[in-house]
């Protein structure tokens, strides 16, 4: 049996949650080394508390005076705050394995400095290989980092490909992957319904739980886009090779077809345990809590095409992806600028798309060269994407 050191990024958001149940019923393989979270210093105080990390950092420093005081009692905790804190814990020699769970922009620096410690990186924040793709790719093979998607489709794809052949696809014989979407809530709500669409609804996934941002970006199927692109990098494909099937059960997480027809697929509960445990122990199999999947009271599965007029975020992933440069970047950035006015009640879930779309074509893609481009066109496409939002509400 392998032990393994965790730190966890975002813990208190629904992937380390998850993270940390897996941990807690397997107490003699996992230890923690470090939590993070972004302001909830109460949260992550209760986890500290149970799981005893030396190290538990708050990306917000106002929170991070909060938690000092609320494990003020606790020594066997150091308290760090920021952004160099998140790094620092994520690089850390103590840990051997860092789950990348910090939603957004945000993960990328601390998970990148994971990945160039040489670490096992449990991949859960998408959006960091969406905004550097190559640059990010070539940092894992530079430093013999150990990388492993968490996401539930892309560990579902890794679990159908041959462990030696996950960059080389077509020396395995693989000839498309079929990449499954629930298709959201409103999957079979008009478009002009889309307009009248709230937070409480967008949040309101049929069968997943999962955070605030997660649930619009599935709402809106800009998460099946991030999705793409962070399957075109992590199996060295092209969208012409990825097909996305609407599977509205959530039962069948992808599958991968092969020259000789077969098709292999992985099936499981919607549950992010099975995943995380998979990367957890990988190459071994541990038991994560999930109930077993009762397959005849499931009865039938169905799959549609997705409609890319209702839901055009998947179209504007792939078209950024084929733009290259740093147009994932500014599509990411958009999209998050674009939800969090969403669900603060400034822009109409219909125009998330808009203004996407509109900051795309307002921002001028540069080649990808360094991570100092990649953070300053995020910055750059923020600002742009609030001007277009201002403009919209005229």
């Amino acid at each position: 049996m392998t032990t393994r050191c965790i730190t966890v990024l975002g813990a208190t958001g629904s992937i380390g949650l998850s993270t940390l149940d897996v941990i807690r019923r397997h107490p003699g393989r996992f230890s923690v080394y470090a939590l993070t979270a972004g302001t909830r210093a109460r949260e992550l105080a209760t986890l500290c508390w149970e799981f005893r990390p030396k190290v538990a950092v708050m990306a917000s420093e106002r929170a991070a005076d909060e938690l000092r005081e609320l494990l003020a009692d606790c020594p066997d905790t150091q308290v760090l705050g920021g952004e160099a804190g998140l790094c620092a814990v994520a690089a850390a020699s103590d840990a051997d394995t860092v789950m990348a769970a910090i939603v957004g922009a945000a993960g990328l620096a601390p998970t990148l400095s994971a990945v160039r410690a040489g670490k096992r990186v449990l991949l859960a924040n998408k959006e960091a290989l969406v905004m550097s793709g190559q640059l990010f790719m070539d940092a894992v093979i530079a430093s013999g980092s150990e990388l492993l998607p968490i996401d539930s489709e892309h560990n579902a794809i890794f679990q159908c490909m041959p462990a030696d052949k996950i960059r080389d696809p077509k020396a395995a014989g693989i000839t498309r992957i079929l990449l499954t979407a629930s298709g959201g809530p409103f999957r079979t709500m008009a478009a002009e319904e889309l307009r009248s669409v709230t937070p409480s609804q967008a949040c309101a996934h049929p069968n997943w739980s999962m955070g605030q941002k997660i649930s619009v970006d599935s709402a809106t199927l800009m998460n099946k886009g991030l999705e793409l692109i962070e399957a075109c990098w992590l199996f060295n494909t092209t969208p012409d090779q990825v097909e996305v099937h609407v599977h509205p059960e959530s039962i069948i997480h992808s599958m991968v077809e092969y020259a000789d027809g077969s098709v292999l697929a992985q099936l499981g509960s919607p549950d992010m345990r099975t995943p995380i445990a998979n990367g957890l122990a990988w190459p071994e199999r541990i038991e994560a809590g999930v109930a077993p999947l009762d397959l005849f009271a499931i009865g039938k599965f169905h799959f549609e095409r997705p409609d890319l007029q209702r839901f055009p975020c998947l179209r504007l992933a792939a078209e950024a992806f084929a733009s290259g440069g740093t147009a994932p970047a500014v599509l990411n950035a958009a999209n998050e600028v674009a939800v969090e006015a969403f669900l603060d009640g400034k822009l109409c879930f219909a125009d998330i798309p808009v203004i996407i779309e509109r900051t795309l074509a307002a921002t001028p893609v540069v080649p990808a060269s360094d991570f100092d481009t990649i953070f300053t066109k995020d910055a750059e496409a923020r600002s742009r994407a609030r001007e277009q939002i201002s403009l919209l509400s005229v």
